[in-house]
């Protein structure tokens, strides 16, 4: 049984708007896969829902005339997965987000869902942090009508469990810019305790550019290593530039430990997550590389046990 006091079926974007603004303390409710959990364990029980997921322009992923990819955030991590346009051009956002549950969440979890519960361990949030993705936000406009705000994902992010939605706003849209893709391989890393239907004990993204064996531009993401998924700037800027080899290889963990704060959990010790963390890029960059030589862009790993 699920305690709900009412539900709210909304059909446009406008009717969301309205409906969240009449009703402050309502909760988004898409896929259900987290919502209904809380529900169900009494963290949300009573409360009022507004289900958005028959709004058709928040479904699906298009690519813009200027190469912008626009991912709908009712888009399902099954749809991400198989969509031809993130698998040409952004494939780590596939390999990252079939990371996730089962199939069976996969098919009703969605990414807008994912990263609007703020928690640290989204897969996909890390793997668009790395990718540089941008937050569409729509809410009440001044006259009456609708206001839409950009935010950078790393500002969309506020504190563990919250993200920067105002009253009546919601996600309608993650862009993803040409500039921030095009040219790029990437790589994802989930580290476990078992290979499937796994929260991550850390999840690392890499998004480079490589020529000749040189870094021109590289972006690291990590989930699990603060209390939002979060950029490592100061290791970006300081690997920029460099050559491949050992030496940086064992420099990547020392500029790393610098930059992460994780934390202590029952899943394991701040210790052992700051350990893994200064593994994880390098283990990321050198798969990177190889999916490089093979004509690969992308992919991704789970991982069980000692790395």
């Amino acid at each position: 049984m699920y305690d709900i006091e009412k539900i709210t079926i909304v059909k446009t974007v406008a009717q969301a708007v309205e409906a969240l603004q009449k009703d402050p303390t309502a909760v988004i409710i898409a896929g259900g896969s987290d919502v209904l959990i809380k529900i169900r364990s009494g963290k949300l029980a009573g409360c009022n829902l507004v289900s958005i997921r028959e709004i058709p322009e928040l479904h699906g992923v298009t690519l813009e005339s200027d190469g912008t990819i626009r991912i709908g955030p009712l888009t399902t991590f099954t749809e991400i997965t198989e969509d031809p346009i993130v698998r040409e051009h952004i494939p780590v956002l596939a390999y990252a987000v079939d990371q996730v549950g089962s199939p069976q969440i996969r098919n009703i979890g969605t990414i807008g869902g994912n990263i609007s519960n703020g928690v640290t361990s989204a897969d996909s949030s890390s793997t668009l942090h790395a990718l540089n993705a941008e937050i569409e936000i729509t809410g009440p406009g001044a006259d009456g009508g609708l206001s839409v705000r950009k935010v950078p994902i790393r500002e969309y992010y506020v504190k563990a469990g919250k993200v920067c939605l105002g009253p009546g706003e919601l996600c309608t849209a993650i862009r993803i810019h040409k500039a921030d893709y095009d040219g790029y391989c990437g790589y994802y890393f989930k580290y476990g305790k078992r290979n499937a239907m796994e929260i991550a004990t850390l999840g690392c993204a890499v998004v480079a550019k490589i020529k000749d064996n040189v870094i021109e531009d590289i972006r690291l993401a990590y989930g699990v290593a603060g209390p939002v998924p979060m950029r490592c700037t100061r290791t970006e800027d300081a690997l920029r530039g460099s050559k491949i080899d050992d030496a940086l290889y064992a420099r990547i963990g020392q500029e790393v430990e610098k930059e992460i704060n994780p934390r202590d959990s029952w899943r394991a010790s701040r210790g052992f997550r700051l350990q893994i963390a200064k593994v994880m890029p390098v283990r990321s960059l050198q798969a990177l590389l190889k999916n490089m030589a093979e004509g690969k862009k992308g992919g991704s790993n789970a991982v069980v046990g000692v790395l």
